[in-house]
């Protein structure tokens, strides 16, 4: 079945929903910004060597010969004849970053195996291949997930780690020619082939929705890179996934379809800095197919109008990839979002580089408390097992945070791992936490979590293959307190200047591009140099006083006001810098204004394509912009529950409920460690709730003897749980 997408580029005319933001072709400059860009990722290691091209290819050939031995072997076990069993056929498909042709040096290879309707996916694939691999000498870390949402089997062949997933067709003979692309092929398959093979088909289905491949190649490996820079890379934890940047990408390449990489990242940001969500993205059509599987569709599912940040697959069944998205992972990707758009407007004007835009985020400075999540096995197998299992239950722990305390407690899920190598089968994750912004801290708010964090931690220890010695901790530190092992080299670095010195070092150019009306130490400042810096000139002070002032809650506008005023040298540049940012405003008051709230759920919007005369105006653009991603909005009625039908590790229960648990008196015990404001009680679920700085309240015993409770019910933040052994505190 042909995507309209498809059908429309082979008319001549447009890919994807709507029509072309912009028709216009790449300046100067962009040719110049994008060579950059393309040495930059060069330098970064992105691309592989051609040796280790080679090898994946040869390894991707043997795996297919195991295969093809494997289904043999399987036939022969069943009592096919001879020539049945010389027929027998299976077959390897790749897909994920190496299809897209964006890995990188050492990633894995996604892989599946099609295989015919009497090799069976629970003995067949997860025993009989599973035992030829472990009888390998080259193949190492064997790894089976039959339970995962999609199971899959990690190894590494000859020291390529592969992911193998399984697909078993109602097909006796598996063709060497086999087109996985048509519908058909999923005819009588199982769920869990339609989710394998559904990577596949996606993989392919993009590579066709988009006009330039090379072009998209290029801006999703700077997207892949800048999203694990700024620690927003991970589907388990809640941010995007591969799979989903690629689909991102590829509609920015939709709606420009002649330009080049440096504008795309760029248009990358200003888009999706308007995007309406939950307005889903797609790049084709959704369709209902004939075979009657279910696709993503919030008008009759009521799970799909709980999603956040839909970002469609464009293969039937097309699903939602993005549905691990919570309020508060939207919340962080949403202001990196606005912190590239305003990177690249000041890589426009000369006043900022690519390394800027690719600076790794300061997790553990941007948070005064954050939650540690240690983890301990009893061995190398039981602790991979149990990694993977908790790694994808704490998306779990953010939504229960938020659905508990009313979206007041923020969560920002680091998607990362850190292991004290002092401690054998370990690791530990971390969340930062804080008082969602805009909200006042009166006196008398606290939080409390600790029956949240106890719920969590008793679904996690439910695990099916659970042993004694697979443990889980939860505890509070506060910033000062962060152990040493999760900074490069287990040193601390020192303390930054402010925060916000790296907001004002927007403005203020590096390097080469320093505005030459600013001194060498004003440049040094905006790179972020040391506190005690000799500063010099006046305009040096006021750059720091004005860093300063931010991290004392300054709004941003102020700050760029003040900023504004050191950069424009004459009366003309001011003005224009002002009236850039009040046309903002104005956009921004549109883009309310336009937003239409009906019973559609994709926004079908015909932008006409820019004539050569106005396709260089910025504002006709950003009109298209606003116009293109004011759509018609998903009415969600209710908060969101914790959504576990597409879990890779299985379910837990879904209750429903969006009010604030409260506890009076929450559950003591002699091990209990409780943290807490020192401003008094807060009282339930009120919009004015929250705190700002998370204190140790007194010990239990202390606590018993403390002064009259209030008569409403008591939301502290406390946690549970002793502080694991060997954490710094």
């Amino acid at each position: 079945m042909g995507s309209p997408g498809l059908n429309q580029r082979n008319n001549g005319r447009y890919l994807g929903v709507t029509e072309p933001i912009s028709l216009a072709g790449p300046t100067e400059f962009d040719v110049i910004k994008t060579r950059e860009l393309e040495k930059f990722l060069a330098d970064a290691g992105l691309y592989e060597s051609q040796e280790e091209a080679v090898s994946r290819e040869e390894v991707l050939g043997r795996l297919d010969q195991i295969v093809k031995t494997w289904v043999r072997k399987v036939s022969r076990a069943k009592g096919f004849n001879e020539q049945l069993v010389q027929e027998a056929n299976a077959k390897i498909f790749t897909f994920g970053s190496y299809r897209l042709g964006v890995h990188g040096p050492g990633a894995d290879i996604d892989t599946l195996c099609v295989g015919p309707r009497h090799a069976s996916r629970e003995e067949d694939f997860f025993m009989e291949l599973h035992n030829m691999f472990a009888e390998m000498p080259d193949v190492t870390e064997l790894h089976p997930v039959p339970d995962a949402h999609v199971p899959v089997m990690k190894f590494k062949l000859n020291g390529v780690s592969i992911d193998l997933l399984y697909a078993k067709l109602s097909l006796w003979v598996i063709p060497e020619d086999l087109d996985i692309s048509q519908d058909s092929i999923l005819q009588n398959a199982d769920e869990q082939t339609v989710r394998s093979l559904n990577g596949c088909r996606v993989t392919d289905q993009i590579l066709r929705l988009v006009p330039n491949i090379q072009n998209f190649r290029t801006t999703l490996r700077c997207m892949r890179l800048w999203a694990k820079r700024r620690g927003v890379y991970s589907n388990v934890a809640g941010f995007l996934g591969g799979i989903n940047w690629a689909l991102l990408v590829a509609r920015i390449c939709q709606l420009y379809p002649n330009a080049l990489p440096s504008m795309l990242v760029s248009r990358f940001f200003r888009v999706f800095t308007q995007w309406r969500w939950p307005n889903p993205v797609t790049l084709c059509s959704i369709e209902e197919g004939t075979l009657g599987l279910a696709v993503w569709d919030p008008r009759r599912n009521p799970r799909d109008k709980q999603h956040l940040m839909p970002i469609i697959t464009p293969a039937y069944p097309s699903m939602n990839s993005s549905y691990n998205v919570s309020l508060s992972t939207l919340r962080v990707m949403t202001e990196e979002f606005q912190r590239g758009k305003e990177i690249c407007e000041a890589m426009e004007e000369n006043k900022a580089d690519w390394n800027y835009l690719f600076e790794a985020y300061p997790f553990f400075e941007s948070y005064k408390n954050y939650l540690q999540i240690d983890i301990t096995a009893e061995n190398d197998n039981d602790f991979r097992k149990w990694k993977g299992w908790v790694e994808s239950r704490l998306r779990q722990l953010t939504l229960k945070i938020e659905r508990h305390t009313c979206g007041m407690l923020q969560c920002h899920p680091h998607p990362g791992d850190f292991s004290d190598k002092s401690r054998l089968f370990h690791c530990c994750f971390f969340m930062g936490l804080q008082r969602k912004k805009g909200l006042p801290a009166n006196e008398g708010e606290q939080f409390d979590i600790r029956i949240t964090v106890e719920e969590f931690k008793n679904a996690v220890r439910s695990y099916i293959y659970r042993t004694p010695r697979m443990e889980i901790q939860v505890s509070h530190v506060k910033r000062r307190s962060i152990p040493a092992f999760v900074f490069p080299g287990g040193v601390r670095p020192s303390r930054p200047v402010t925060k916000a010195v790296s907001t004002v070092a927007k403005l203020v150019p590096k390097s080469k591009s320093c505005n030459s009306e600013l001194s060498e130490k004003s440049c040094s400042v905006g790179k972020g140099a040391d506190k005690d810096a000799d500063l010099g000139d006046e305009t040096n002070k006021r750059i720091l006083v004005e860093g300063i002032a931010e991290d004392n809650n300054l709004k941003l506008s102020n700050i760029r006001e003040n900023t504004v005023a050191m950069l424009a040298s004459d009366e003309s540049k001011k003005r224009k810098l002002l009236e850039d940012e009040s046309e903002s405003v104005k956009m921004k008051r549109f883009a309310i204004m336009s937003e239409e709230v009906a019973g559609e759920f994709v926004s079908q919007f015909a932008v006409n394509p820019p004539s050569s005369a106005s396709s260089s105006s910025k504002e006709a653009e950003k009109v298209a912009v606003v116009k293109l991603t004011s759509g018609h909005t998903i009415d969600q009625s209710t908060s969101p529950e914790e959504n576990d039908e597409l879990e890779d590790f299985g379910s837990t229960d879904q209750t429903g409920e969006v009010e604030c648990e409260k506890d009076a008196s929450p559950a003591h015990t002699s091990k209990d460690i409780s943290v807490a404001s020192n401003v008094g009680s807060y009282g339930g679920c009120l919009p004015s709730g929250g705190l700002e700085e998370l204190e140790p309240a007194e010990p239990p015993g202390q606590y018993t003897k403390s002064k009259t409770p209030p008569t409403k019910p008591l939301i502290r933040l406390s946690f549970s749980t002793l502080k694991p052994t060997g954490t710094s505190t």
